[in-house]
């Protein structure tokens, strides 16, 4: 954890947004990949850094000394983008998920996509929002919200009809891939209130 973490914002009253991000550790085609999980904190107003966590089992310690690294410099997510780190198929990618972050926050902040949190997406009355399910049959039947639709991404296009233009859409996947490409297919095809929503984290 660094500098400042979302409870500690929230007391203090600061404005912030989080983003989540679920990268390989390394290369994907390389044997022996895991799942790295980043939580990052930052100012949407002008994308100054202001905290990360980080769960995984391989190099986790690498990207929280990054981007501190960061935060240590007053630097903001755009930074993150630029850093030139260390690269080879055993222990990272040419993407690194730091970099990752950047995207997705950059996405954030110029408002290419909108996100909700599942803790929000709880408190919304479902006569008033359409919920989509973009993921797989076999994930669905593990867990899924309740009163969601299920249309798998890949057959979203063929759908669109079915769904309404006059209420607010959330999509959802695993970890919010999908559920961004979904979004993307959806707002090119005229629907407008729209946002992403990751429940990996979530109690379905």
């Amino acid at each position: 954890m660094l500098r400042a973490n979302e409870k500690m914002l929230k007391k203090l009253g600061i404005p912030h947004e989080v983003l989540f991000t679920h990268s390989n550790s390394h290369a994907g085609y390389y044997p022996g990949a895991t799942r790295l999980s980043m939580k990052l904190v930052f100012d949407k107003s002008n994308g100054r850094v202001l905290g990360a966590q980080a769960v995984g089992a391989q190099g986790v310690d690498k990207r929280i000394d990054d981007i501190a690294g960061v935060i240590r410099n007053q630097g903001y997510i755009y930074d993150l983008q630029e850093l030139e780190l260390a690269y080879a198929p055993p222990f990272s990618s040419a993407k690194d998920p730091v970099n990752m972050a950047r995207y997705v926050a950059e996405n954030i902040i110029n408002g290419d996509v909108k996100m909700i949190h599942w803790q929000e997406l709880s408190k919304l009355s479902a006569k008033d929002i359409c919920i989509i399910d973009v993921r797989d049959e076999e994930e669905r039947k593990a867990k899924f919200i309740r009163g969601s639709l299920h249309i798998p991404v890949n057959d979203l296009r063929s759908k669109l009809s079915e769904l309404p233009k006059d209420k607010e859409i959330v999509v959802y996947c695993e970890i919010g891939l999908r559920g961004y490409v979904a979004y993307r297919i959806l707002t090119q095809h005229g629907f407008i209130q729209i946002k992403n929503c990751q429940t990996d984290n979530a109690p379905l």
